[in-house]
C-alpha cells in the first residue's frame, strides 16, 4: 500500500480533480489513498508558527504506523530525477514488505519529530511549490515510476 499523508485540505476543484484523475490512473498498478491531517492557522509570529508544527506534526505521527516506511518531502532531502526515483520504488515494492507512506508538510514545514521519524527525505525540485501542489507532483511521479519500471509509455 502507498499513503500519502497531507496537512490540510485542497479546496480548488480542478486541483482535486487531477490528484483524483492520477489516483486513479495508479490504481491498476498499487493502492493508494490520501490522509488529510488538520492545519494550523498560519502567523507571522515564530512561536505560532513552531506550536502551529508541532501540532500538524503531532497529527501526522498518529497516521504513520511503527512498520511504515517513511518519505518525507523536504527541501532539505535528497533530490530524485525521474528514473532514480522509479529505481527506489521497484526496490521498495521487490524488497520490502513494508508500507510506504509519502508525507508532505503544511505551508509552515514539519515538526522535528515527523522529520526524525522518517526514513528518507526526498527533495521533489530546487522550487518551492504550495504544499497543495505537491501532492499532485508526487502522485504523477508515482504514476510514472510504474510506468517506467514495465517499459511502458508514459506519453501518447
Amino acid at each position: 500500500m502507498i499513503k500519502l499523508i497531507a496537512v490540510g485540505k485542497i479546496k480548488e476543484k480542478a486541483l482535486v480533480d487531477l490528484i483524483k484523475d492520477y489516483q486513479k490512473r495508479i490504481t491498476p498498478y498499487h493502492k493508494v489513498i490520501i490522509e488529510e491531517v488538520g492545519d494550523e492557522p498560519t502567523s507571522d509570529d515564530l512561536a505560532s508558527q513552531k506550536t502551529g508544527m508541532v501540532k500538524e506534526g503531532e497529527r501526522i505521527l498518529e497516521k504513520i504506523k511503527t512498520e511504515d516506511q517513511v518519505i518525507l518531502l523536504d527541501l532539505h532531502g535528497d533530490p530524485y530525477d525521474s528514473l532514480s526515483f522509479a529505481k527506489q520504488m521497484e526496490e521498495h515494492f521487490t524488497y520490502s514488505p513494508k508500507p510506504l507512506v509519502f508525507v508532505i508538510g503544511g505551508s509552515m514545514g514539519v515538526s522535528d519529530a515527523v522529520r526524525q521519524r522518517a526514513n528518507k527525505r526526498w527533495k521533489l525540485s530546487d522550487c518551492t511549490f504550495p504544499h497543495q501542489i505537491v501532492r499532485l507532483l508526487v502522485l504523477e511521479q508515482l504514476f510514472r515510476s510504474f510506468k517506467i519500471n514495465r517499459n511502458q509509455t508514459y506519453h501518447k
